[in-house]
């Protein structure tokens, strides 16, 4: 029988072939005392299953981490990973590449903790020479704590991909040719750690780290890089052109037609941040926005204690009212011009005393605002569409409408189209109203002030149903109003500057900048008008006995 020395003594000579063996192209699989090293944690940090598993684990004392025991200058690099569950609020789970030194490349994965059924977002970014700011951010359309998923990034030296079980969620073009840094000089090593930044991580730090849940593990298996490893300054597994394995297509991959569509569906539903998008933290970038999709992205709920709501990964959006409160929402962005769609369906039943409001508005004294106000009604009866105009603080320019369908019973669509010429409201496409610009004959025109998006459910049955006659009831409640399919296609203000140029958007698709009435619309409108206008500010005599706003009667 062999001595204890003999079999320690065989067993290392066996780790040492294995390592050598696997430092080629393509790193093994899956083994983690082969491929990483424990680097910090005291403990908290285990290696189990032979290698097969690894767990990281955080407690109020202190977080942990590995890294890679190879550096590679690019490769694609997969791992399954399976997230702390439960309330996971103020943690961090971070898994990238990075190089050492004051001016660094990088490449992250980030998961920032919730509340126990709040989703977890994934924060990507990169880094080149010390440089990053190039965040985008994602919810994903699984729960990732409740087993392994594959996280994977691409790098070669045309693009980085970021990869979710195997759907491409972003990719980093190299663009030197723009004058855009690329990480493709310095060699990284792999680095994953557990650690606390609930001074930041869960809304903003607003959401602290729960301690009487820890200790909060992650659990990582199926270690795969298949990578170009740097034995020392200037010497690689690979040659300088190309990857030396028959297995290295990565280094030349790019994203085919079925994998641009899988990134184009992540990004419209469950991408939540996106730095090119965010011009009030870049004022001196130019371009019109086209937002879409995701109500995440593009709202945030400004009141109502929890009534408002938005479900379905940001692709709906609910309001309720009951007796305590109505709620609300606002746009994350301003706007000055720009083309608005929304879907709503409205409170069904006995609705009375109700009113559903989405309009636009800037702040101040002297605001400008433009209207939809969806008034309630008892059942059977129909809402009133109230629409008016603001501007400097003044309005008394209301037009009433019925509608020609049931806006409970479905989802419609509902426009804003503002323009330097023209505001136009449609419903489903069809116009129902357009105020004209008319400075030349000195009616105001909102033009000069950005508005965000409104959108609320309140109780106005002081007035909102047969002028107050028909109060709510309250046995009905909670009464719910639902949004989805936002579009804005518009110029962001920030910081006192547009996304478009002075005199029109920078986009080829911005047709809304100059759109009139075409003859068809003209007649949509008279339509409309002629059959579903309740009330007419223009008509009303008795409220305007020293003759009507001079508006009414230019042609």
């Amino acid at each position: 029988m062999a001595s204890s020395s003999n079999i320690f003594v065989i067993s290392m000579l066996i780790s040492v072939v294995v390592v050598i063996s696997c430092s080629s192209m393509v790193a093994c699989a899956g083994n983690f005392y082969q491929d990483v090293e424990i680097t910090w944690g005291d403990g908290r940090a285990k290696i189990l299953n032979n290698g097969k598993l690894l767990t990281l684990s955080l407690d109020k004392a202190s977080g942990s981490g590995f890294q890679s025991r190879n550096e590679y200058l690019f490769g694609k690099i997969d791992a399954q990973l399976k997230l702390v569950p439960g309330n996971s609020a103020g943690t961090v789970t971070a898994y990238y590449l990075k190089s050492p030194g004051s001016t660094w490349d990088e490449i992250d994965f980030e998961f920032l903790g919730n509340l126990s059924g709040d989703p977890y977002t994934l924060h990507t970014n990169v880094f080149t020479q010390g440089k990053g700011d190039r965040e985008q951010q994602f919810h994903l359309w699984f729960d990732p704590t409740a087993d392994f998923h594959t996280y994977s990034i691409l790098w070669n030296p045309h693009r980085i991909i970021f990869y979710v079980d195997g759907t491409p969620i972003r990719e980093f073009e190299n663009l030197e040719s723009q004058g855009v840094l690329f990480p493709k000089n310095q060699p990284m090593r792999i680095y994953s750690s557990l650690w606390n930044a609930d001074d930041w991580a869960t809304r903003g730090g607003l959401i602290k780290t729960d301690w009487s849940l820890a200790p909060f593990t992650a659990s990582y298996r199926n270690y795969n890089a298949d990578a170009c490893v740097v034995w020392s300054p200037g010497s690689s597994s690979c040659n300088s052109n190309t990857g030396s394995s028959n297995s290295s297509s990565w280094f030349s991959e790019e994203l085919d037609a079925t994998s641009q569509e899988r990134l184009k569906w992540v990004q419209k539903n469950y991408m939540i941040y996106d730095y090119c998008k965010d011009i009030k933290r870049f004022p001196q970038g130019s371009f019109l926005i086209v937002a879409y999709g995701n109500l995440n992205q593009n709202f945030d709920i400004t009141w109502g204690d929890g009534r408002a709501k938005i479900v379905n990964n940001g692709e709906l959006l609910t309001l309720s009212l009951d007796k305590a409160s109505g709620s609300g929402f606002e746009s994350k962005n301003e706007y000055l011009f720009g083309n608005i769609d929304m879907q709503l369906k409205l409170v069904p039943g006995n609705s009375a005393g109700t009113v559903t409001a989405y309009y636009l508005k800037s702040p101040g004294t002297t605001w400008d605002e433009i209207d939809f106000e969806f008034l309630g009604n008892l059942s059977g009866d129909p809402y009133i569409l109230h629409t008016n105009v603001f501007s400097q603080g003044k309005g008394n320019k209301e037009q009433q409408f019925y509608l020609w369908f049931d806006p409970t019973a479905d989802f419609h669509t509902y426009s804003i189209l503002w323009n330097p010429q023209r505001i136009i409201f449609s419903v489903d496409g069809t116009p129902i109203r357009e105020f004209k610009n008319l400075e030349s004959i000195g009616v105001p025109f909102p033009k000069n002030q950005a508005m965000r998006i409104h959108s609320s459910l309140w109780n106005a049955d002081d007035w909102a149903t047969r002028g107050g006659i028909v109060k709510t009831d309250w046995a009905q409640a909670p009464f719910t109003a639902s949004y989805r399919n936002f579009k804005a296609d518009a110029c962001v203000w920030s910081n006192g500057a547009s996304s478009c140029s002075s005199n029109s958007p920078s986009s080829t698709t911005s047709t809304w900048f100059s759109q009139v009435l075409d003859s068809t619309s003209q007649e949509k409108l008279k339509w409309v008008q002629n059959n579903y206008m309740i009330y007419n500010y223009c008509t009303d005599s008795k409220r305007f006995p020293q003759g009507i706003p001079a508006e009414c009667n230019a042609s």
